[in-house]
């Protein structure tokens, strides 16, 4: 089973949770995979913690043109969905961080004069934290697409540990390309929200992605459940979404966190909760 954990917004607590349901699961005794897909700040690894064990470049492919042979009759930039190409006088011009590496301008140049070389944009890493397999993707600096790095991470790494195995994403927040990139193929999504206005603003965007767009079945983990007012609960029932799970304000798992420990170190009672939880997804208990 594939359970993706996002967010509307930032600092809801959505690393929180996945790790959270990823120590859950662990404990159980159930393979789990954890992937890290917020490439853009990939912090599960504080509380994890993992060994490393393997890293690797990725990319994109993008046009490489022998001038040679091209004639610079336009093709290419005609049949780019993206602007990455373009010709001035004659000549080739290519924009790297425009292109998407769909290939159509090698396959439609009627020279045979574009290749393709690998345009790298960040890098994988994987490895063990205790019993749970972890990677995850870090996007370089100044790169402007996640979606690829969250592509080959998810390719990278599969669990394949027969069917009671357990992969957990943690999405970036937000509902733009990266979110759909790490929701798609999912089981289930897990919505992390805080009840606030801008927590259910966000709240509200999620859900359509991952309903609508997606076809996903969501639940909601309202953080901070004590605080703020009721919008978030009254949103959930008129759209007949369940809140799985509600964690009220505890200094001690801020506490926890700012030390980079994941909560159940300082709140046994959270590591209780996560576990049920994870039952609730899973649709089953562990024996």
């Amino acid at each position: 089973m594939k359970i993706a954990v996002a967010s509307g917004k930032g600092g809801t607590g959505k690393t929180t949770v996945a790790v959270g349901l990823a120590r859950a699961a662990a404990a159980e005794g159930r393979p789990v995979l954890f992937l890290d897909c917020d490439v853009e700040a990939p912090n599960a690894s504080f509380f994890l913690r993992p060994d490393w064990e393997e890293e690797r470049r990725v990319g994109i492919p993008v046009p490489e043109v022998d001038q040679e042979k091209c004639t610079g009759c336009g093709r290419c930039a005609e049949v780019c969905a993206y602007s990455a190409l373009a010709v001035v006088n004659g000549k080739v011009l290519l924009f790297d961080d425009l292109c998407h590496g769909c290939g159509s301008c090698a396959r439609q140049c009627p020279e045979g004069a574009i290749s393709e070389r690998l345009h790298e944009m960040g890098r994988l890493d994987g490895g063990r934290a205790g019993s749970i397999r972890f990677a995850r993707g870090v996007l370089d600096v100044g790169r402007a697409m996640a979606p690829p790095v969250i592509r080959e991470l998810k390719r990278w790494r599969t669990n394949g540990e027969g069917p009671e195995g357990l992969t957990i994403l943690d999405a970036p927040p937000g509902a733009s390309c990266p979110v759909v990139e790490t929701l798609r193929g999912s089981d289930k999504v897990v919505l992390v929200t805080e009840p606030t206005p801008f927590g259910l603003h966000d709240l509200e965007q999620a859900a359509e992605l991952a309903r609508s767009a997606l076809g996903l079945p969501v639940l909601v983990v309202l953080n901070r459940s004590d605080e703020g007012d009721d919008g978030v609960e009254r949103f959930c029932e008129r759209e007949g979404i369940p809140i799985a799970l509600r964690i009220p304000f505890d200094r001690r798992i801020a506490e926890a966190y700012s030390d980079g420990l994941p909560p159940d170190h300082a709140v046994p009672e959270i590591g209780r909760a996560f576990r049920s939880l994870l039952i609730t997804l899973t649709g089953e208990e562990k024996r």
